[in-house]
């Protein structure tokens, strides 16, 4: 299987069509401009902390943020390379 290229972080995908810059969005937030590009170029996760303040910046749910780094590390873990998942396990009675 190849590599996909990575996506678009959400965070920069919900910035970007509203014009905020990253430096913006870091004073929108009370954080620092490296806090916000580091989470665009995926070298920070979305901890409950900051999806509590990007809930409040964009108008959604904490949860909806903490979904969106659970689904990216779903995604980083299925497209790296050495990783493999196993085969579906059959529960039958006879395993119990």
């Amino acid at each position: 299987m190849s590599r996909l290229p990575p996506l678009t972080h959400p965070v920069e995908a919900f910035a970007q069509p509203v014009g905020l810059t990253q430096g913006a969005l870091a004073a929108a937030m009370g954080v620092q401009r490296k806090h916000v590009n580091a989470l665009c170029n995926n070298r920070r996760t979305v901890t409950a902390a900051t999806a509590l303040i990007l809930a409040r910046v964009f108008g959604n749910s904490r949860d909806f943020w903490l979904n969106v780094q659970r689904r990216s590390d779903l995604w980083e873990a299925m497209n790296s390379p050495g990783v493999q998942v196993a085969p579906q396990f059959e529960f039958s009675e006879r395993n119990k």
